[in-house]
C-alpha cells in the first residue's frame, strides 16, 4: 500500500506583522511556485564616444601668482607673461552625448574671446599625485573666468546620471563640484556659473573624486604636459600651520578659509595660454586609449 509523504512544515505565522515578517512570507511564497529567479537587464554602458575636440595650450610665467595690485579690472592677464614658455598642447575629447551640456558649456568658454575665455586663466591649485584645477570663476585681472552672461545653467549638475563616470586614470577631465574653493557669496550670485575643472595626473585613480564631480572627457595627446604641471612645486603649509587652521574652522573664524585659498597653489605660475576647438574629419570616432 502505497504511502503519501506528509507535507512540508509550514512556517509559524506572527503574532503580528511587521514589514520584514510580510517581506519574508512574500519571499517563502514566491520561491515555492518559480522554478529560478528572473535575471535582471543588466544597465547599459555609459556612452562615452568622443564627440568634441578641443586644445588647450600651457605655459609657465616668470611672475609669481600674487596678483599686481597696479593692475585695473580692464587687464587681462596675458601682460603678466610677456616672457612666458610654452610647456605644450593638451588636446582633449569630450563625451557630448554622455553630458551634452557640460560638453556644450566648455566648448564654449574655449572658443570664447577676451574674458570670457578660459585664454590667459590660471591653473590655480595642483594636488601631486592626483589633480590639477583651473577654470575657477572671478575676475579676469586675477587669472580667472568671467562666463558670458548667456550660458546655460548646468542642470546636469543634479542629475544622477551624469555622476557615473570615475577618475580611473590619469587624463580624466571633469566638471569641478565638490572640489573647488569658490565661496559661498560667490555661488548664490546670480550669474554664478560651474565652469571650473580638473584634470587627474595620476600616477593612481583618484576614488575620493568619484561621484561629486561630472567626468565629461580625457586626454587624448599631450599627458606628459599634464605630468609636467603636476611636477611644479606648491605652497604646502607646515603642520603647525594646518592644526591652528582647523581649530579657526571649527570655531567658525571665516579666516580660516581665506589662509586655505593658498594652499596647493603652485610656486611659478602656470595657465591656459590658447586652447580652442579641433576639426577632424570623423569626430565621432572613438580612440583606442591604453
Amino acid at each position: 500500500m502505497a504511502h503519501s509523504l506528509p507535507p512540508p512544515p509550514s512556517l509559524p505565522l506572527p503574532t503580528h506583522f511587521t514589514r520584514r515578517s510580510l517581506l519574508l512570507l512574500s519571499t517563502t511564497t514566491t520561491t515555492t511556485t518559480l522554478s529560478r529567479p528572473s535575471l535582471a537587464a543588466a544597465p547599459p554602458s555609459p556612452n562615452t564616444t568622443i564627440t568634441d575636440r578641443v586644445f588647450m595650450d600651457f605655459s609657465l610665467c616668470p611672475n609669481s601668482f600674487v596678483p599686481n595690485p597696479n593692475r585695473t579690472l580692464g587687464d587681462t592677464f596675458s601682460p603678466l607673461c610677456s616672457d612666458s614658455t610654452l610647456l605644450g598642447r593638451v588636446v582633449l575629447g569630450l563625451y557630448g552625448n554622455l553630458v551634452p551640456l557640460t560638453v556644450s558649456n566648455f566648448k564654449s568658454l574655449c572658443l570664447g574671446l577676451g574674458p570670457i575665455s578660459y585664454k590667459n586663466t590660471l591653473v590655480h591649485k595642483i594636488f601631486p599625485g592626483q589633480y590639477f584645477l583651473a577654470g575657477r570663476q572671478g575676475r579676469p585681472d586675477k587669472g580667472e573666468v568671467r562666463p558670458p552672461h548667456d550660458l546655460p545653467r548646468n542642470t546636469e549638475t543634479v542629475d544622477a546620471k551624469a555622476f557615473v563616470l570615475t577618475h580611473s586614470k590619469p587624463g580624466v577631465v571633469s566638471l569641478s563640484l565638490s572640489e573647488n574653493d569658490d565661496d559661498d557669496d560667490i555661488k548664490l550670485d546670480p550669474g554664478y556659473r560651474n565652469v571650473e575643472f580638473l584634470i587627474t595626473t595620476g600616477p593612481g585613480p583618484c576614488p575620493q573624486l568619484d561621484y561629486r564631480n561630472i567626468v565629461f572627457g580625457t586626454v587624448l595627446e599631450g599627458l606628459d604636459v599634464i605630468t609636467a604641471i603636476a611636477s611644479i612645486p606648491t605652497y604646502q603649509p607646515s603642520e603647525r600651520i594646518r592644526q591652528f587652521n582647523n581649530l579657526a574652522k571649527f570655531f567658525g573664524d571665516e579666516r580660516a578659509q581665506n589662509a586655505r585659498n593658498i594652499w596647493n597653489r603652485p610656486l611659478t605660475t602656470v595657465y591656459i595660454s590658447d586652447c580652442g576647438e579641433l576639426q577632424v574629419t570623423k569626430p565621432s570616432l572613438t580612440p583606442s586609449l591604453p
